[in-house]
């Protein structure tokens, strides 16, 4: 009684105990969850954010530091890592114009007004290293600041320096100065140390958008700002800051041609460092708009100097030597996105193979907004390279060609050079002697990897192998993109950004903890964690989720980051993605099921779980009971521990009618749960006491391992061997008890259950059914009995019989519930099956009685049928209904539509219309509308849906007022998304209307009907036409204006695609419309033709092509939106862009009426805008010539006659046109080819001059001689530069001290004698220069006096006395020192050139005239073909290997031999080459057979009465020919040439029409005159060592100022100021004509004062022409010209007047130097004659003077008697002392004393 009352009062204990424990479970499986934020939605998460009042430009992190510094409109700030303000600094607005230099250019006045400017940041780049950062913005022409790291308050630099007066513009034009013009940059690290900042700009000079439009004289950005350069950014040499660098300058810039910018409006996008490259990503925007399908974005490389892989240090790499660009292109055949928006560098796995691989990913988008990721691979862009380089050189082709738009490149087409092995740095970075810079033109492919609207950014990261992308898009939306190796997308998530706003374009990665990534926006700067994985409550869930960077921390049972879990460090303790969920954490237990009397369990740890050894392992059974574990097995994946059970009295108690219960248990490592699981506990005596009728048979056949006490009469959990009475594997078969009374044992408790197998068991299967009962009954003789009263039994029973079936219809789309009664229909459900016809019919288990009765659900069908059901049991007996089923035809179509309603349905069926009323209900509450009704169909509305996620509906047909009741009148309708809108295109129509609207979006296929309507004007109906497209036509306007646009999408009002009817996890892709739409009406189209003409004529049968002009609209209209009729008569378009089209007709116009209308239809316009008149028959015009008068007929003859003129004369000036374009690209093509080749030459010829002994200046004394003397300078040359009276007491102090004479010895006699006196007197005082200079200076002033009463600015026009002439000798010795140092490597770079040039093309040997030339009376005005050949020649004698020399096949054999000098002694001055005529030249022609060549021998031909001269190819000298040549034998003779010879053309002193010979005659008829374009194309060849010349004329240098030019330039200020002279122009006209007049043109006529070279007739000619150009360069009149203008004047007048502002700009340079005192003059010429002290012989001049003094003895003493100041020192006497003293006459000499 006590136990019984025990167990009464437990239960409910017990219960509440087992409750506690399974709820332990939960808590112990949520226990992280529990304390952690609630569930986020998304895979990102948005930590910090800042909110800026102005919008955002740029952005820069520090990676030390972690510092944020953001710039935006007027304002810089520093941020900490959490975003928040550190300090702020305010940047605008300023005081500026667009128009103005930067204030902070000393002396920079500007003449147009200012206004408050907005500051627009365009470069924000960190240098850490030097602790700055680098601010420049829009204003001040794109100025940059150095401000502190630290503190961005504080200028780290002032610059420019306060006072510094030498500032360029360059220095501080760094940015682009427009708020839409593009600047990107970087900060690298030379090899040297020192830092460097590239800048690549927009250019936004004159000629773009960006320029203002009010016609400036002054263009600032083109003059200073190139698009690419590289500058220095070395804090502590501000003398070079933001230079440059590289010296020239022009080495590190990459400037494009002004003539060329229209064609390259260069979008810079991004710059990035990778290896030792630097990349820019560009669009050119020149090309926008006009070929969709072609890419137009840009990668460009740039070698950089960070590591020194050269020769020597000092040599820096040119920026243009190494610059490639190739196109990219995202996308084919024809879908392309053609605009580069955002690129980001990766290293990510490799996708053929193991490993990491960089690669480029970049965002690419096109004109519709839609836009695509793309991948390119490193090694295929640096292959490209290295291809592209090896082209150029080995294998031209149309793939690479050379940037000939940029100023500082080669400027020619790739040239064969040959066999030519390019090394790997070659290869990678060019080389100065190969063609730069180059530009692929094949582009580099790829296909788009995702496809989105509105992408703007994108950054990837390599997680765990796995690459991750970032997307940002225009709309205000971060994605995240998971791709598998392969680079498909695994998985994609997106994060609402703040106020929708437009992603920058660069976001970056916090360098401290890549899981977080900076990003801007409009307004804001975010810092985002990249993933939420604290929204995974599970290990599957977290690994399933398919998020590279979340995986199971397992130590800490969560999902995170692997930087966030503690021991994420440790082996197997985090579980990434890539291992998968199989690698969660799992426990087996050993065994399963447990036993309530066991001691303790086996469980085996799986899946990836740090090693526990060392660790505290506890087995948590919940409700803080705990054991501790006992780990056996430690080793890999696996691991195997045993933990103690609870006591039996722990454990709750098994709830009534149950033998078992589960208990969960956890494994906790250090007190966190890492894997739970549950086993169960059993009980064996329980599972006897549920079933007590089969006790045995329960406890035996349990799952449990139970054992049968036949004693005791119960299951027991334990063996016991020593009870027999124990039964394990069966059951006795039956126990009788007949007549007998059981006997009472008091400890034993029984349940009897007594059955009859007759009750209850009406059939066969009923019977057998009872055996799932336990009862044993069987079937025989047709009744139910116990099996042991059955002699025979049948398992098998009799076919199904079927008595009813209901109901006996449905509808075609099934779901009836169909009940089935009858006899024998099966023992379980699982063994029947149901159909009707072929249609299944699905039986539901828990609905089927045994045998009688079953419901199934009717399967669809799509014809209406009427059946039996058939039943079948176990697959062999069947019965059949005598009722049939039928399928009636109550269908809808359609049967699903969208959740805003709308959607008109249309229900079938029979008797539709039976009643007074008939209604559809929805989902039995709301009415379909009906629309029509017959007996056979009804149509209806369907209405919206009640809720937000209603998915399926029924649909039912009621009758007078009857609630749906029968299943044949009901259906399903299902609810879908609602269609959504995402933009319309194009968004502008014309007037007239009927343009085509194409709107895109989803779901379109839910829509039937669609509405567009123009609010104010009107609406259309739509066509749909995908689910992602429909098309509307635009309604007709009355005015221009901007119209709202909405849509009835199934006659409900689109509202966009808000929460009303779509889902919280809809993304937005398309910027918010809320369902409005803006369309712009403008004016209709214009079209006309070419010439605007009304009426065309055309001949039937001939094809007509119509040219039609389209008026300026920005409507955009695509070809095929307008269409051409003639007459009735399509017109085909066949060519179009976006100023005019073309179409044609080939086949024949025939019509009754004489002229056809040309229409032009684009949607509802159309117009008229010609006639075609057709001509008519011959019968109709001899019947019009009949009925004309005679008048008219002379009239129509005169027209006729004067339209065949007409027609004549057009053709002729379009082939005169043709022409002209042909000449031009000839020329073109001829400048490019010329420059290539020249370049080559020079360089060659540079280096040459490098390894030799340079550049062959003549002495001093040689340059003076000649300068002083040039008609008498070998004569001088033997005897003043040679000491002759050694020992002559005679010097210089017998000159005397005084000079008052001099200045009358102008009207004594000839030029020439003035001439050589004032040279001689330099000479004397050569050792006394000062004492020169003062006598100079006296003189002047009083020429000056003498001018400045007559004509001042005719002052020093001429050499016509004795002072100008010092002058003139003066700046000779003054600038050697400059002429030599700076100006004569470029002059003589020029020479080289001219010569290089002349002899390129044919030169004639008799005329002297060539091809190539700047002189047109030295022109070859013949079209003589000069083909380039090569030979091998070797010199005896000269020492040197044979020499391959280029020659032209026109050669006569005397220029062969001068070419051959010049490459044999190219490197000696021209006074040790041996002459022409002094060489033979053998031909080795073919094995030991030789010949010598001459230019006249037996073998010359006759032509026109002329013996030619013999030429390379009058010998049929082969390519690569060998030759000797060796020097000639004095005593041999040459023939003689002379007029009675020819070469190439008859010479110009016989008429040309008198000589023609027969084969002149029949050569092509062209004007001589149109051979001056190769005037043309020899200057342009020339023109960039030409301006390199007068760029060093013309500049000040540093290092080396002109102290004299200063010096005297400042005594003209000084006597100008004197005499009152004021006019700026007289003053430049003294200067001009004592410097560039006096001394540089005459060095540029005359090179052979300079240099030991041969100056030619011909090259006399061409520099001629340039100092012409230099003249006119210096002059301050302006050029006029014209037509009958001398060629040589004309070649020039382009560059004229730049050359004047070099010239002006000059002599302001030299003006604002600082003033040279008399003594730092003095000591100047002092050092100059020091250097030259010993040079002359000065003895020898001063006899030369005396000769003049002698023999105009009596006129010096006339003049000297007649000055009083001479009179007063007695000078006459003193001049005749000195005469008798040279003389010896010492008689007349003491009688004079």
């Amino acid at each position: 009684p006590h136990r019984m009352g025990a167990e009464q009062t437990e239960p409910s204990a017990d219960q509440l105990a087992s409750g506690v424990l399974i709820l332990g479970v939960l808590v112990l499986e949520s226990a992280w969850n529990a304390h952690h934020s609630p569930c986020l939605a998304n895979a990102l998460q948005i930590q910090q954010a800042f909110a800026s009042p102005n919008q955002t430009n740029n952005f820069v992190v520090d990676e030390v530091s972690r510092k944020v510094y953001l710039a935006t409109v007027n304002t810089v700030y520093q941020l900490n890592g959490t975003l928040s303000v550190e300090v702020e600094k305010r940047t605008g607005p300023v005081e500026d114009n667009l128009l103005c230099h930067a204030p902070q250019l000393p002396q920079a006045p500007c003449e147009h007004p200012k206004s408050l400017t907005d500051n627009f940041n365009k470069l924000l780049e960190l240098d850490r290293e030097q602790g700055v950062l680098v601010i420049c913005g829009s204003v001040y022409q794109g100025f940059c600041e150095l401000r502190k790291m630290e503190n961005i308050s504080e200028i780290a630099v002032e610059f420019p320096p306060h006072g510094e007066k030498t500032v360029f513009p360059s220095m501080l034009n760094i940015a682009a100065n427009h708020p839409n013009a593009s600047t990107v940059g970087l900060i690298f690290r030379s090899h040297g140390g020192n830092t460097r900042l590239l800048v690549g700009a927009t250019y936004t000079g004159a000629g773009t958008q960006f320029f203002p439009k009010n016609h400036s004289k002054e263009d600032l950005r083109f003059e200073n700002t190139p698009e690419i350069a590289i500058r220095s950014l070395n804090i502590n040499d501000l003398s070079r800051l933001f230079t440059y660098d590289i010296n020239p300058s022009e080495d590190n810039v990459f400037k494009i041609k002004q003539e060329v910018k229209q064609k390259n409006k260069l979008n810079f996008v991004h710059a990035f460092i990778q290896k030792t490259y630097a990349y820019i990503a560009i669009n050119n925007d020149a090309n926008m708009g006009h070929k969709q399908s072609q890419p137009n974005s840009i990668l460009a490389r740039i070698c950089l100097d960070t590591e020194n892989t050269r020769k020597s240090t000092s040599e820096s790499r040119k920026l243009t030597e190494s610059f490639i660009q190739m196109p990219l292109q995202c996308g084919y055949n024809g879908n392309i996105y053609n605009r580069l928006v955002s690129v980001h560098p990766a290293v990510i796995h490799s996708v053929t193979g193991e490993g990491l691989e960089s690669h480029l990913f970049g965002v690419f988008t096109k004109s519709d907004r839609m836009s695509a990721l793309c991948a390119f691979r490193f090694s295929d862009i640096e292959e490209e390279i290295r291809q592209g380089r090896r082209n150029c050189s080995n294998s031209p082709s149309s793939d690479v060609q050379v940037l000939d738009s940029v100023i500082q490149g080669s400027g020619a087409a790739c040239v064969h050079k040959g066999n030519l092995v390019l090394q790997p740095e070659q290869l990678d970075c060019g080389a100065a002697h190969l063609q730069h810079p180059l530009a692929l033109r094949r582009p580099l492919r790829a296909t788009p990897l995702f496809v989105s609207l509105g992408l703007s950014s994108v950054a990837v990261d390599n997680i765990h192998n796995h690459t991750v992308v970032f997307l940002g898009t225009s709309t205000g939306r971060l994605r995240k993109l998971t791709l598998l190796k392969n680079l498909t997308v695994a998985n994609q998530w997106a994060l609402k950004l703040p106020a929708g706003e437009s992603v920058h374009h660069i976001m970056t990665f916090d360098p401290m903890d890549r899981n977080y990534l900076y990003l801007m926006t409009s307004h804001h700067l975010l810092r985002v964690k990249v993933a939420a994985c604290g929204q995974y409550r599970s290990c599957s869930d977290c690994l399933g989720a398919g998020d590279a960077h979340c995986g199971w921390c397992t130590l800490e049972s969560r999902c995170s980051i692997q930087r966030e879990c503690s021991g994420g460090l440790m082996v197997r303790s985090w579980i990434g993605m890539g291992e998968g969920p199989q690698q969660c954490p799992s426990m087996t237990l050993t065994p399963q099921e447990i036993s309530l009397s066991a001691d303790d369990v086996g469980i085996l740890i799986n899946g990836s779980v740090p090693d526990l050894v060392g660790s505290r392992v506890e087995c948590d059974y919940g409700l803080g009971i705990a054991t501790v574990a006992t780990v056996h097995l430690d080793y890999g994946p696996a691991q195997i521990q045993t933990c103690p059970l609870l006591p039996r009295e722990r454990y709750p108690h098994i709830p009534p009618g149950r033998d078992h219960l589960m208990v969960p248990v956890a494994i906790k490592v250090n007190g966190t749960s890492v894997v739970s699981g549950t086993f169960i506990i059993y009980d064996c005596e329980r599972t006897g006491v549920i079933h007590p009728k089969t006790a045995c048979i329960s406890c035996l056949s349990t799952r449990w391992r139970c054992y049968w006490d036949q004693n005791s009469h119960s299951c027991l959990s334990t063996k016991d061997d020593s009870k027999p009475s124990l039964l394990e594997p069966m059951c006795p078969s039956r126990m009788y008890c007949v007549n007998k009374t059981l006997p009472f044992v008091p400890s034993l408790s029984l349940s009897v259950e007594v059955y009859n197998c007759g009750v209850g068991s009406g059939d066969c299967s009923q019977c057998w059914g009872r055996e799932d009962q336990g009862h044993l009954c069987g079937w025989c003789d047709n009744i139910c009995r116990p099996r042991d009263d059955c002699q025979y039994m049948s398992s098998q029973c009799p076919d199904p019989e079927i008595t009813k079936i209901s109901p006996l219809s449905g509808p075609l789309e099934g779901g009836t519930l169909l009940t089935v009664q009858g006899r024998n229909m099966g023992r379980r459900a699982d063994v029947v099956k149901v159909s009707i016809g072929m249609v299944p019919c699905k039986i539901l288990p828990y609905q089927y009685t045994v045998s009688i009765q079953l419901v199934c659900v009717t399967g669809q069908t799509f014809d209406p049928i009427n059946y039996v059901v058939r039943v079948t049991v176990n697959q062999n007996a069947m019965g059949v209904s005598k009722e049939v089923f039928s399928y009636l035809l109550l269908s809808m179509e359609p049967r699903k539509g969208s959740r805003s309603g709308g959607t008109r349905v249309t229900i079938r069926g029979e008797h539709l219309d039976t009643g007074s009323q008939v209604r559809v209900k929805v989902n039995g509450t709301q009415d379909c509308i009906i629309l029509t009704l017959t007996k056979d169909t009804i149509e209806c509305t369907i209405p919206a849906a009640l809720h937000t996620h209603t998915e399926a509906v029924s649909v039912c047909v009621e009758f007078e007022d009857i609630p749906c009741q029968s299943s044949e009148l009901l259906t399903q309708y299902i609810y879908e998304k609602n269609p959504t809108i995402s933009y319309i295109k194009p968004r502008k129509s014309y007037l007239s209307g009927g343009r085509t609207i194409t709107v895109t979006g989803q779901g379109f296929d839910l829509v039937q009907s669609v509405t567009m309507e123009v609010l104010g004007i009107g609406q259309d109906a739509c066509k749909v036409w995908s689910p992602s497209m429909i098309t509307c036509s635009s309604p007709a306007s009355s005015q221009s204006q901007q119209a709202t646009v909405e849509f009835l999408l199934n006659g409900v009002l689109y509202m966009g695609d808000g929460p009303a009817f779509d889902g919280p996890d809809q993304e937005e892709e398309e910027e918010p419309h809320g369902g409005h739409f803006l369309l712009e009406y403008v004016e209709d189209p214009q079209f006309f033709t070419a010439n605007k003409e009304k009426l065309i004529k055309h001949h039937p049968g001939e094809p007509l092509t119509l040219i039609i002009n389209k008026g300026p609209s920005d409507l955009e209209l695509a070809p095929e939106e307008y269409s051409v009729m003639i007459g009735s008569y399509p017109c085909d378009i066949s060519f179009h862009n976006n100023q005019l089209f073309h179409c044609t007709i080939n086949g024949s116009l025939g019509s009754s009426e004489g002229e056809l209308p040309v229409t032009v239809r684009v949607g509802n316009f159309q117009r008229i805008i010609a006639k075609v008149q057709l001509g008519g028959s011959e019968l109709a015009i001899v019947v019009s010539i009949v009925v004309c008068c005679v008048l008219l007929l002379l009239c129509t003859v005169a027209l006729v006659v004067y339209c065949t003129k007409s027609r004549r004369a057009e053709r002729y000036w379009q082939k005169t046109l043709l022409q002209m374009e042909e000449m031009e690209s000839q020329i073109r093509d001829e400048i490019r080819k010329g420059f290539a080749e020249l370049q080559t030459d020079m360089t060659d010829l540079t280096k040459e001059l490098n390894r030799s002994q340079g550049i062959p200046f003549l002495e001093y004394k040689q340059f003076v001689t000649r300068t002083f003397f040039p008609k008498m300078c070998s004569d001088y040359e033997r005897s003043l530069v040679q000491p002759v009276y050694e020992n002559d007491a005679l010097g210089p102090r017998a000159l005397p001290e005084t000079h008052p004479l001099l200045q009358d010895w102008q009207v004594w006699g000839l030029n020439h004698v003035v001439c050589s006196l004032a040279s001689l007197l330099t000479i004397a005082l050569h050792g006394k220069l000062e004492y020169y200079t003062s006598i100079m200076k006296d003189l002047l002033v009083d020429l000056i006096d003498a001018s400045a009463a007559k004509n001042p600015k005719l002052m020093l026009r001429r050499t016509e006395s004795v002072v100008e002439k010092m002058l003139t000798n003066w700046m000779s010795i003054c600038m050697y020192s400059y002429l030599k140092e700076t100006v004569g490597e470029p002059f003589f770079l020029l020479l080289c050139a001219i010569r290089q040039q002349i002899n390129k093309g044919s030169i004639d040997a008799i005329t002297g005239k060539a091809r190539y030339t700047l002189n047109e009376e030295w022109l070859l005005r013949e079209n003589v073909e000069a083909k380039p050949q090569n030979i091998n020649v070797s010199f005896q004698g000269c020492g040197m290997d044979s020499l391959a020399v280029k020659v032209v096949n026109t050669d006569t054999i005397c220029q062969v031999k001068e070419k051959i000098l010049e490459a044999f002694y190219k490197n000696l001055p021209f006074s040790q080459w041996p002459r022409a005529e002094d060489v033979d030249l053998e031909w080795f022609a073919s094995g030991s057979n030789s010949r010598i060549l001459q230019d006249l021998d037996n073998t010359s031909v006759m032509e026109d009465g002329r013996k030619k001269l013999n030429t390379v190819t009058h010998y049929q000298i082969p390519e690569g020919a060998s030759f000797a040549m060796s020097m000639k034998d004095k005593r041999d003779n040459t023939l003689g040439r002379g007029r009675s010879h020819t070469h190439t053309v008859l010479p110009h002193d016989e008429p040309f029409e008198n000589k023609k010979s027969h084969r002149q005659s029949h050569r092509k008829k062209v004007l001589p005159e149109i051979y001056l374009t190769r005037l043309l194309s020899t200057k342009g060849t020339l023109q960039k060592f030409l301006d390199d010349l007068f760029l060093a004329i013309l500049s000040i240098p540093a290092e080396r100022p002109p102290l004299a030019i200063k010096y005297f330039f400042d005594f003209l200020e000084e006597q100008a100021d004197k005499r009152g002279i004021t006019d700026p122009d007289t003053l430049h006209i003294w200067k001009t004509n004592c410097l560039p007049l006096r001394f540089w043109v005459n060095i540029l006529k005359n090179p052979q004062f300079v240099f030991d070279i041969e100056k030619t007739d011909h090259m006399d000619a061409c520099l001629s022409v340039i100092a012409q150009a230099f003249i006119d360069a210096c002059s301050v009149s302006d050029l006029q010209l014209g037509k009958d203008s001398p060629t040589n004047k004309l070649l020039y007048a382009k560059e004229i007047p730049e050359y004047k502002k070099r010239v002006q700009c000059y002599y302001k340079q030299i003006h604002e130097m600082a003033p040279l005192s008399e003594q730092e003059m003095n000591a100047h010429l002092a050092e100059e004659s020091r250097k030259y002290r010993n040079e002359f012989n000065t003895n020898l001049a001063l006899t030369e003077i005396y000769k003049y003094a002698k023999k105009y003895r009596n006129q010096v003493v006339s003049a000297l008697e007649s000055n009083p100041t001479a009179k007063r020192t007695q000078l006459h006497h003193k001049f005749e002392q000195v005469i008798a003293l040279v003389e010896d006459n010492i008689y007349e000499c003491s009688s004079e004393a």
